[in-house]
């Protein structure tokens, strides 16, 4: 099977094509036995939200609407491919999405903790990964450096109004409590203050409607967890 088939199928289900790689000898054990290539599927912008957005599962009321959506067409794209749908929830296994991720596109972490991509900025996720018996040829990743290297001011850091964000770490508590009060409508209702401060991808910042979604599912796991 030729790559560009895998990928073409994976836009054609409403979702995004994040890179490929080859799984090492030493990686095919477990749920990987067996498994030689990794594709990875995933959002960047609206792409891929806009197709979750007019699902079922974004109206039926059940939990986890985006996860079970994802399954349903990850699992879709597996059968239809002769493929296995891995995913970055729902485990065990736990799958290191963000490592995988750093070998299949030219993503680096960020100030914030997020992967940051070079065109996508922070505006993008893994929603899951079909991996194929076969090893697929791959195309060359193009070295790219992070754009948090050149960028002196890092806007992302001082953008928090409860400073949740220095380098090298993340108070979870302080944002969650800045989320649950009055004050924090503005980062519950058009996303994370200091994600929206980067400039990389400013063109791709989430629409309202994405952006409430995922601040509330973000507040619903922290007060899960």
């Amino acid at each position: 099977m030729k790559i560009e088939t895998v990928f073409s199928a994976i836009e054609r289900a409403g979702l995004v094509p994040r890179g490929a790689m080859r799984l090492d000898d030493g990686e095919r054990s477990g749920a990987l036995a067996g498994l030689r290539t990794l594709v990875l599927v995933g959002m960047a912008g609206r792409a891929g939200w806009d197709a979750f957005a007019a699902s079922g599962e974004a109206r039926d009321g059940a939990e986890h609407p985006l996860d079970r959506w994802s399954r349903r067409v990850i699992d879709g794209l597996a059968q239809n491919l002769g493929a296995a749908a891995l995913y970055p929830f729902g485990g065990p296994p736990h799958f290191p999405f963000q490592r995988w991720a750093q070998r299949c596109e030219p993503v680096h972490p960020s100030p914030l903790g997020l992967l940051i991509h070079p065109i996508y900025g922070l505006w993008h996720s893994y929603r899951g990964a079909l991996g194929f018996a076969e090893a697929l040829d791959l195309p060359a990743i193009e070295a790219t450096p992070s754009p948090c290297d050149s960028c002196a001011a890092k806007p992302c850091l001082g953008a928090c109004p409860v400073g949740a964000f220095v380098v090298g770490g993340y108070d979870v508590p302080a944002c969650v409590g800045r989320l649950k009060s009055a004050a924090g409508a503005d980062c519950m209702e058009r996303g994370c203050r200091a994600r929206r401060a980067c400039p990389v991808g400013a063109e791709l910042v989430q629409g309202a409607d994405q952006a409430a979604f995922a601040m509330r599912a973000f507040l619903r796991a922290q007060e899960a967890g």
